[in-house]
């Protein structure tokens, strides 16, 4: 007796036409993906030269330790003789016998002299003032080192996601290119009734879901790609491939070491050398001045108005209504607010590198597992890839399958990309 094959409905022509449609649009995205990637790839350090070149920020601290060098040129040329014109010249005329007061005006006056002045600076004053800019400088130096982690930081961050995306999209095209080829072979044993129309359609509708999140993933590591050259000051839309990032953890320094922590010493020595600018300002000054020149009312033998004065000068400061306490009092209060911050900072440091040296040996541990799942998991899917050529397994248990390797790799690209980032939150302290 010969078995009769069952007309197959209008819904396995649909299914047909529908998986027809997905391959070819998957292949679409997929060369929309993949074209780009034969470029010229661009790595970690690319990006991280990019950054810190394009920084304005970072030029803006370049730009201000070099304005202290200028100051410190300036305050120098201070202590040198201060060398002046002044001209004071005036006509006070009488008019039918209004006008000022002859005596006062001497109705003529001509003050044409040069003045030359010099004060006397103790040596200790002196190098007090030029510590002040020079603790500046390091400040603005330490400054610039701890932005240039803060943008490693967030550079290698972006970067790190970004290659996540691109580690997931490239896993979704090798998913998408074995289901594809498994959908072809499905065909022709659904067009010879070994699998139920049912079946294969269950089938489309996955292959089609993965097709989905392909776009979805092209998508978000454009977006990411974007904001990562956004972040460095680049103009750029190409897709290009990232290399993996070489985020190897690197050895970190003591807390006292740190340029985080240098940041509260160099505090500490600013405000104590503006105590002793403070207590060098109420010493006594001493000051000389000399001039030279023509002064004359023309009443008296003007012609013989030239001459010179010499002089000193002393300032002996007496009271200020306690002025000179208040401000010491007021710094002494920097300090010990910058000291609270510095231990707070040591205690910290130690607990949150102690915190994700823990959070990475855990992420490594459950890596280690998820990749013996994914072994499996792949297993599974090739043994059943196997048997659907015979028509010895089930369509459901094939889904389910691979249903389990896109859970278990994402989970490991997750854990990866968690473990690169906790290592570039430790090598933010490296340095």
């Amino acid at each position: 007796m010969i078995r009769e094959r069952p007309k197959r409905g209008k819904g396995f022509s649909i299914a047909c036409r529908l998986l027809d449609k997905t391959i070819r649009g998957g292949i679409y995205s997929l060369l929309l993906f993949t074209i780009p990637c034969f470029a010229q790839s661009q790595n970690l350090n690319y990006y991280l030269q990019q950054g810190l070149a394009n920084s304005p920020l970072l030029k803006d601290f370049e730009n201000q330790v070099s304005s202290n060098s200028v100051d410190s040129q300036r305050l120098r040329a201070t202590f040198k003789p201060q060398v002046s014109g002044i001209g004071n010249n005036s006509v006070a005329p009488l008019i039918n016998g209004y006008g000022y007061d002859q005596v006062l005006s001497n109705i003529v006056s001509v003050n044409d002299i040069v003045n030359v002045n010099q004060a006397f600076i103790g040596r200790k004053n002196i190098t007090t003032q030029y510590n002040g800019i020079s603790y500046q400088s390091d400040s603005l130096r330490n400054a610039r080192k701890m932005t240039e982690q803060d943008l490693k930081r967030t550079i290698t961050a972006q970067y790190i996601a970004a290659y996540g995306d691109q580690q997931q999209l490239t896993f979704y095209n090798d998913v998408y290119n074995l289901l594809s080829g498994q959908g072809v072979l499905l065909k022709k044993l659904a067009q010879s009734n070994i699998y139920r129309q049912t079946d294969y359609l269950t089938f489309v509708v996955t292959l089609k879901q993965q097709g989905l999140q392909l776009k979805q993933w092209q998508i978000q590591y454009r977006n990411d790609k974007a904001m990562l050259n956004y972040l460095c000051g680049l103009f750029d839309t190409s897709a290009g491939a990232l290399d993996e990032p070489d985020v190897a953890l690197q050895k970190l320094p003591d807390a006292s070491s740190s340029v985080f922590f240098y940041h509260f010493l160099s505090d500490s020595l600013k405000l104590a050398n503006n105590i002793s600018i403070i207590n060098y300002s109420y010493r006594p000054k001493l000051s000389a001045f000399a001039n030279a020149g023509y002064s004359s009312s023309f009443i008296y033998d003007a012609y013989k108005n030239f001459g010179f004065a010499v002089g000193m000068s002393l300032d002996v400061p007496i009271y200020d209504g306690h002025q000179r306490a208040l401000q010491t009092k007021k710094i002494e209060l920097l300090k010990n607010t910058n000291t609270a911050y510095k231990d707070f900072f040591a205690r910290q440091y130690d607990q949150q590198t102690a915190m994700l040296r823990q959070q990475l040996a855990a992420t490594e541990s459950l890596i280690d597992d998820i990749n013996e799942q994914v072994r499996y998991a792949q297993g599974l899917i090739d043994v059943n890839g196997k048997l659907l050529e015979t028509g010895e397994t089930k369509i459901a248990d094939l889904v389910i399958a691979v249903n389990n390797y896109l859970a278990a790799k994402n989970l490991l690209t997750q854990n990866n990309i968690s473990r690169m980032q906790i290592i570039n939150q430790l090598n933010y302290w490296n340095r």
